[in-house]
């Protein structure tokens, strides 16, 4: 018997000392990575505003049709930068702003002298975006802009980004604990009632994983607001186990190569097109979009921007 095997092995080689499977693993691993650089070099090497939502207010007692006429002006813009929509009073305009229903919120004067509400919660990129527009367009009309963050980022989140990388962490935990039980106990559980075992021990994971996440990012580095752990480890807890749940899935259809599938799902499309590190309307349109889906989400995270100026009636959202 040994003597057979001794036979086999050189058969399923293609060269000595590497099989059919590890070469196939080798260019599989080659793919996921040349996937990566082009799923984030394409998605962040040209960051270009296109229609960024932005509110338009009209100056008290300014003519009927003057917020509209703007609006017209600012859509016909080249590029389309922003998507502008009036609004009736600058109260509203705020609101829709504080709602993330727009990034900016435009006041012209009844002088040379104009104002734009940004909101530097939302992570930066968007707002200073929408100022460099802006701007151009006040300089060739001979205006100025004075930008005002209306809805700042905390104090412990300079770039409103923690949320967001927090968010990252759970989803990397997710999959790589399935994955690890996966290579140490086999893809597929024998039984129904061993898939369930290994379910749990994921609930429990997930757990400790987003009580972790919530007290590192809140009450130990401060970068989130310490009075919101238990949401943040709840919403981290169903993060982990979602993640990890659907990577153990795909091991389960596919085998070991779930764990490629996961990958790509979560690192090489969803991290660049969350929105972190720039928000759905920098995105190229060719690029990852899934973040221009998302600009409601409810969650404690970042689909874009992070949330720790709660005081400041700043939504958090999912990302």
């Amino acid at each position: 018997m040994s003597q057979h095997g001794h036979h086999e092995a050189p058969r399923r080689e293609l060269l000595p000392g590497v099989t059919r499977r590890a070469a196939v693993l080798v260019v599989g691993v080659l793919l996921l990575q040349l996937g990566f650089v082009l799923s984030y070099v394409g998605a962040f090497h040209s960051p270009v505003p296109r229609d960024v939502p932005l509110a338009v207010v009209a100056p008290a007692g300014a003519p009927a049709g003057t917020a509209d006429s703007l609006v017209d002006q600012l859509d016909g813009l080249t590029g389309s930068p922003v998507a502008a929509t009036a609004y009736d009073t600058e109260d509203a305009a705020r609101q829709a702003l504080a709602d993330r229903d727009v990034d900016g919120v435009f006041l012209p004067g009844t002088g040379t002298a104009d104002t734009l509400l940004v909101a530097g919660a939302e992570g930066g990129a968007v707002s200073s975006a929408l100022e460099q527009v802006l701007t151009q367009v006040e300089g060739a009309q001979s205006r100025t802009l004075t930008t005002t963050d209306a809805i700042p980022a905390g104090d412990g989140d300079a770039r409103g980004l923690s949320a967001f990388y927090l968010a990252v962490g759970w989803v990397v935990g997710g999959y790589l604990v399935a994955s690890i039980i996966g290579i140490s106990a086999g893809s597929r559980p024998l039984t129904r009632g061993r898939g369930a075992t290994r379910l749990a021990a994921l609930a429990v994971y997930s757990l400790v994983s987003g009580l972790g996440g919530a007290l590192i990012a809140g009450p130990v580095l401060g970068a989130l607001d310490g009075g919101h752990t238990l949401a943040l480890t709840l919403f981290g807890a169903l993060l982990v186990f979602g993640v990890g749940a659907l990577t153990m899935a795909l091991q389960v259809w596919t085998g070991l190569v779930g764990i490629g599938l996961a990958i790509v799902l979560f690192v090489i499309l969803g991290n660049p097109s969350a929105g972190g590190a720039y928000p759905a309307p920098l995105l190229p349109r060719s690029g990852p979009r899934s973040a221009r889906g998302c600009r409601r989400a409810p969650a404690p995270t970042r689909c874009g921007a992070s949330s720790t100026s709660a005081a400041a009636g700043w939504p958090r959202r999912a990302g």
